[in-house]
């Protein structure tokens, strides 16, 4: 068989903030019952549905480490069921409402619920053995798909204000990733895409005052850990208008662009380089080995996070916006890109299969013209890298899964495209150019404002604080051979961790859930100051009282992630860049 002209690969990126022990509905653990039951299971069932027909998937898998957590806990496994079974409660309870009030073609959606629902329970209870990262684990083994780690809680790096806190979340990223699927990354996705270089970093806030200082680039994090690559979007390499990912879907983000559009500069493109190659990254002066970077495609890109002309918005498909209480269920299509919910028509089930067949024919026919002229300009094979959220497929676009099955099966019949994950493709095409990379993300302008604005900028002043007093407290104290002392550390550490996490000011930027986000950072903040009092105090005098003990088994308890994580990791930089 001759080489393919190019090759593609779908990388997933899957990820929640921690909401176990932290509500339910309609903010909380039905968030992640939602991404299993409507996105996890049914791309787990694709992969596994190609795997039988012979077609290895290409695809490479992100996981969170803080979503990895979440699905090996034994209170997911038993809310899930109960979720599943309330949705089955639900479709039926809306059978009895549709006949009696005459509504047959609801009738009938509603009873194609029940049977999804009972099916997703029998999933998951019998197939997959209640452990959906046992499915993926085994899925990576048998050379179906490669899964890749991140930040631990997806703390969104280039606005960290430390060294030190951006080690120890893509140390604990690391780990965690060895704990659950027990062999070392190759990759790792930088939390929204976003990158920073080395250079002399002060605090972007107003008012924060500090003198500049030597931070390491993003990249030497991930080259002293053995990560051998990380995805960038297209105008971090090339310059030219960010194409942002989230604005078509939060109208917040509409109206907080308009804000700052003015004030919007695009970078000249830079032809020469295509994202279709793979470059090296280095940003420090001194021989450190660089890492790898895959680009996001921008074409394909579009054909599907587009809200006005990509795929999830044609007419035909499951509404997402508009649901039936009190059980939320959907049972309307999209109907028009500019429809409002009063509009909606009912959904038809036996519509979409011709058109996410169509649009599966469109979008393979796009990634090898796409491949043809890359090969016929440069004279080797490059590769198509589409980046996306997990969660749109399932969660968003009901039809999803169904769709890349689709496109997956078309490719993998294609013999002038290969399949292929991405640290598949680096170990086979192995990159020498060296290149620099500005500052920026995957949201909307490409910079940080989704996650620095006047919305959220507060939150950044009580994360760099408690930042720095983590820090200090283990860099005097994470030797101390105290059991206890260290489990008081170690809690601080985790609380750090969620309280980092850049979730917070992307659902305050969205106003999706920004109460809820608003009250988990002031929660976990107050958990921080806390508990770094608590160890002050049990450092100096070796006791604590009944009630602050009390205090720390709650947190511990309610909090109860990363168990390999460690103190030391906040201690020292390493390889600090002045000394380098």
């Amino acid at each position: 068989m001759s080489e393919p002209v190019g090759y593609f690969t779908f990388v997933l990126h899957s990820h929640l903030p921690f909401v176990i022990g932290h509500g339910r509905w309609p903010h909380g653990m039905d968030w992640l019952n939602e991404a299993a039951a409507e996105s996890y299971i049914p791309l787990w069932q694709v992969f596994q549905s190609l795997a039988r027909e012979g077609c290895t998937s290409g695809v490479t898998l992100g996981i969170t480490p803080i979503l990895a957590e979440m699905l090996a806990s034994p209170s997911f496994k038993e809310e899930f069921k109960d979720y599943l079974e309330n949705k089955v409660q639900a479709a039926r309870e809306d059978q009895a409402t549709f006949r009696r009030l005459g509504e047959s073609h609801f009738i009938g959606i509603a009873e194609g619920w029940e049977k999804h629902y009972l099916e997703l329970r029998r999933l998951f209870l019998e197939d997959f053995d209640a452990d959906l990262l046992g499915v993926a684990r085994r899925l990576m083994e048998a050379g179906e798909l490669e899964i890749i780690t991140s930040a631990a809680t997806h703390g969104y790096l280039p606005l960290l204000g430390r060294d030190t806190a951006v080690q120890a979340q893509v140390k604990q990223g690391v780990a965690a990733y060895r704990r659950h699927f027990g062999r070392e990354p190759l990759g790792l996705w930088l939390p929204e895409c976003a990158y920073r270089p080395r250079y002399r970093w002060s605090p972007p806030q107003a008012g924060i005052k500090q003198e500049p200082f030597m931070r390491k680039g993003v990249e030497e994090f991930l080259a002293e850990n053995n990560l051998q690559y990380f995805i960038i979007d297209s105008h971090l390499l090339r310059g030219g208008r960010a194409i942002g990912v989230y604005k078509d879907r939060f109208e917040a983000l509409e109206r907080l662009w308009g804000q700052f559009a003015a004030q919007y500069q695009e970078r000249p493109e830079e032809e020469e380089k295509s994202p279709y190659q793979v470059y090296l990254v280095s940003s420090a002066p001194e021989s450190k080995r660089p890492v790898a970077v895959f680009t996001r495609d921008p074409k394909t890109g579009l054909q599907v996070w587009s809200g006005e002309w990509g795929y999830p918005g044609d007419g035909n498909y499951l509404d997402f916006h508009k649901k039936r209480f009190p059980g939320g269920l959907r049972y309307w299509r999209v109907t028009a890109a500019k429809a409002d919910l009063a509009d909606k028509g009912p959904y038809h089930p036996e519509w979409v299969a011709s058109r996410y067949r169509e649009q599966a024919d469109h979008f393979a026919a796009l990634v090898r013209e796409i491949l043809k002229e890359f090969r016929a300009s440069h004279g080797r094979p490059g590769i198509v890298v589409a980046p996306y959220d997990t969660e749109l497929f399932g969660h968003w676009w009901f039809e999803g899964p169904r769709w890349m099955q689709e496109v997956l099966k078309r490719l993998h019949q294609d013999p002038e495209v290969g399949l292929t994950t991405t640290g598949a493709f680096l170990q086979q095409e192995a990159p020498s150019a060296v290149i620099s990379l500005p500052e920026g993300s995957w949201g909307e302008g490409g910079y940080h404002w989704i996650w620095l604005n006047e919305m959220n900028e507060w939150t950044w002043r009580h994360i760099y604080p408690a930042e720095a007093e983590m820090e200090e407290l283990a860099g005097r104290l994470s030797q101390d051979a105290d059991p206890r002392l260290q489990d008081l550390l170690k809690q601080c550490g985790r609380t750090l961790l969620l309280l980092e996490a850049s979730d917070w000011q992307f659902l305050i930027s969205t106003m999706s859930a920004r109460d809820y986000a608003e009250l988990r950072l002031v929660m976990h903040h107050d958990d921080f100051r806390r508990l770094a009092d608590m160890t002050r105090r049990y450092a100096d005098s070796r006791e604590l009282s009944t009630e602050d003990w009390n205090y720390f088994s709650s947190c511990q308890e309610r909090d109860h992630i990363f168990p390999d994580v460690d103190p030391k990791w906040w201690a020292r930089v390493e390889f600090p860049p002045e000394s380098q």
